[in-house]
């Protein structure tokens, strides 16, 4: 056994081109069992639980675990923002995604943000709660200088669990897992059963790979809440097979300099205009789907859809540009 390590150890000194390899290899490995995780998750959790069961009905969490509640009775919305593949915790939002939230319910107090749900775990933990692998992402996240290009294995690792989510052999239970933590952080900001006698909605903003977890989520969100769900892409890239009947509306925010929200119309046949039989493209059809441009953004850092530089043609901040378009959507009324 040691001869075989020594023997690897000396094939990597060879070259940056064997470590990229070994790695390509290792990533690929890790890809395959990927979905094992979520399966693990779910039978931990318990089908009963997140009302996996047929016939088995959704139980809503307890009002009495609340820790922190909005006092309005103004309240009928809810505003949950699901990130991009680039983040390490639901907990650590860049500048520009917590300067987006907290502007957004400012303007619209009738509602509530929930930016705690971190799309790329079913049990809403981050990488750093990972026992075993946390060593290496909290490594690969605090990396800075030439090390810095180990943020890209945070990346790889969160594009598995959006492929997942987009599958329709693991998706379903990954989807369920995504829903029912959706629902603790609402209930977490505002008790749900204080809305469940009247109208409200569930605003699913989400940026990148975030959108195809919102899509989804949203067919359990939408059997198991009595909620018009609505879906906001910010440079989403997503599957066009589900999630677009369970909204009353999807619209699509892109920029003119993002060539990465191009990928999801490539990749995915559902997307594919003669394809006509896929959600997607009913939606497109019936006129739930609205895209945009959003303007001079390209799809992170900066100048990204939350970047706080000031852009040239407009004066104003990308992030700022990204709001005046949200803002616009006929989606905020309490009518």
């Amino acid at each position: 056994m040691l001869q075989l390590i020594g023997r690897i150890l000396l094939w990597l000194r060879g070259g940056t081109l064997r470590l990229l390899i070994l790695a390509g290899f290792i990533l690929l490995i890790w890809g395959i069992i990927s979905p094992v995780g979520t399966l693990m998750w779910w039978l931990g959790q318990g089908a009963e639980t997140v009302g996996l069961k047929k016939n088995q009905p959704y139980t809503l969490p307890s009002n009495n675990a609340v820790t922190s509640v909005v006092k309005s009775s103004q309240i009928n919305c809810y505003i949950v923002y699901l990130s991009g593949v680039g983040d390490f915790s639901a907990n650590e939002l860049t500048p520009g995604e917590e300067e987006f939230l907290d502007r957004i319910v400012k303007i619209n107090p009738n509602c509530v943000a929930v930016g705690d749900v971190f799309p790329y775990s079913a049990a809403n933990k981050s990488l750093g709660g990972q026992r075993v692998l946390a060593p290496l992402w909290n490594f690969a996240n605090k990396a800075d200088g030439w090390f810095g290009i180990a943020n890209v294995l945070i990346k790889i690792r969160n594009i598995w669990r959006f492929a997942i989510s987009a599958d329709p052999r693991y998706g379903e239970v990954y989807n369920q897992g995504i829903a029912d933590a959706i629902i603790q952080r609402m209930n977490a900001k505002y008790p749900i059963a204080q809305l469940q006698n009247k109208p409200f909605k569930i605003i699913l903003a989400g940026t990148s790979g975030g959108v195809e977890v919102s899509l989804g989520a949203a067919a359990y969100l939408n059997k198991w809440l009595d909620a018009k769900i609505i879906i906001v892409s910010i440079g989403g890239v997503f599957n066009g097979r589900t999630g677009f009947n369970a909204s009353e509306h999807f619209y699509h925010l892109r920029g003119r300099r993002d060539w990465v929200e191009d990928i999801g119309g490539i990749i995915f046949p559902s997307r594919w205009l003669w394809n006509v039989g896929s959600e997607y493209n009913q939606a497109r059809l019936r006129g739930k789907y609205t895209a945009s441009i959003s303007g001079p953004h390209t799809h992170d850092g900066p100048e990204g859809y939350f970047g706080q530089e000031v852009a040239q043609d407009n004066n104003i901040t990308y992030v700022e540009l990204t709001l005046e378009e949200i803002n616009q959507l006929p989606i905020w009324s309490e009518k």
